[in-house]
């Protein structure tokens, strides 16, 4: 089977369009060498993807005849992707949401009442004293 058809069985891709494009840009390895679209795939090869900053890796245990549903994907595949990899993309997920460029235009309306929040309870505060 061709790589961009197992990545998009495998439902890494949402669309075997984007598994070939992903392919073309050379995201994907294959045994260590970097692999075109038209890769023939067999069992026990190894693959490495990268995909939303994370690094993949990939044991091809059998060759699905079809896109499975999640359920069925540990029969045909063995996920070896180290646990720290989830942990940084976590990471990076949570500073991304305490950072806001100068420029970047209006606030949100969740940051404003944040904002609106903050400088009420900062007032308040003050009129006590």
């Amino acid at each position: 089977m061709r790589i961009d058809k197992l990545l998009w069985c495998l439902r890494y891709y949402k669309t075997r369009s984007i598994a070939a494009e992903a392919v073309k840009k050379g995201h994907v390895t294959v045994n260590g060498q970097v692999a075109k679209a038209s890769r023939e795939i067999f069992p026990t090869d190894k693959i490495t993807l990268r995909k939303d900053q994370i690094n993949y890796k990939l044991t091809i245990l059998d060759i699905p005849q079809n896109r499975l549903g999640a359920k069925l994907l540990d029969m045909y595949r063995k996920d070896e992707t180290p646990k720290e990899a989830f942990e940084h993309l976590e990471l990076l997920k949570l500073s991304k949401e305490h950072y806001r460029a100068h420029g970047m235009g209006r606030p949100t309306k969740k940051e404003r009442r944040d904002i609106d929040d903050y400088l009420d309870d900062n007032y308040a505060s003050e009129d006590f004293e």
